[in-house]
């Protein structure tokens, strides 16, 4: 099954379809044209990206909420706090502060959250 992300006219993703790859395959070979061929004819709609299940293309899944980013033929979550700034070569959401080096699970490890207010990572242990 291939599927495609139909986009509004900013790029935002606004649905997921499914098509069936007998529609998008010729003699084995896939093309994103007649996926989107096939969907326009179908909605009457005329944005729609591919996007890979496994992350194989265009970074990740598509998701309602996404972004597709025609620079970066990628499409990328929704910002998860205003202060965090796109790497443009990893496609993920960087904080401006670098997690501590300690954080993550087992011992000597700890859990942090983000601040938005004050810009920093807090050690969950100390707001629970």
């Amino acid at each position: 099954m291939a599927h495609f992300a139909k986009l509004d006219d900013n790029n935002n993703v606004i649905a997921v379809h499914v098509v069936n790859n007998d529609v998008i395959s010729e003699n084995g070979i896939e093309s994103e044209q007649k996926g989107i061929d096939f969907l326009t004819d179908l909605y009457g709609h005329n944005k729609w990206k591919q996007t890979s299940y496994n992350g194989s293309f265009r970074t990740r899944y598509a998701g309602i909420g996404y972004i597709y980013n025609e620079d970066l033929d990628s499409f990328i979550p929704p910002k998860p706090y205003p202060s965090w700034i796109l790497n443009t070569e990893t496609k993920v959401w960087e904080s401006p502060v670098s997690i501590p080096e300690d954080h993550g699970y087992g011992e000597g490890k700890k859990l942090y959250t983000w601040d938005e207010e004050t810009l920093s990572w807090i050690d969950l242990d100390e707001v629970i």
